[in-house]
């Protein structure tokens, strides 16, 4: 993840949504998930520690969200976190960001601007 990524401002998706997922992410199941940061939801589900019920933040979210954040677990993150992505990464919105993000009273993020181009000036 780039200095540059907003996430490492923000953090409000893992504060704000449950992060549930297959329990086959997890290590003991031959996933990368460590067993000590989930907790069983469902016969086929677990979710993060601190997503399964409100107030909403996960075991691995470290800082403050809107200012300094990061996953302590990053690398071993679940398929549902990695499959997550700011609004306008790679050009796509996300509702589920801005409605993140508007929760902790940060606005939406906006798509990058982009160069005009000008059929009148040729380089």
């Amino acid at each position: 993840m780039s200095a540059d990524n907003p996430c490492l401002t923000c953090g409000a998706c893992c504060a704000h949504f449950r992060v549930s997922f297959f329990w086959g992410e997890c290590q003991s199941a031959g996933g990368v998930v460590p067993d000590d940061r989930v907790v069983q939801v469902s016969h086929h589900l677990v979710a993060m520690l601190g997503t399964e019920s409100r107030p909403v933040r996960c075991i691995s979210l470290m800082g403050e969200v809107g200012c300094g954040v990061r996953c302590t677990t990053y690398e071993q993150r679940s398929s549902t976190c990695r499959e997550f992505t700011a609004s306008w990464e790679d050009g796509q919105h996300n509702p589920h960001c801005d409605k993140a993000r508007a929760a902790y009273g940060l606005p939406p993020l906006t798509p990058p601007l982009q160069p005009r181009v000008s059929p009148d000036r040729v380089a």
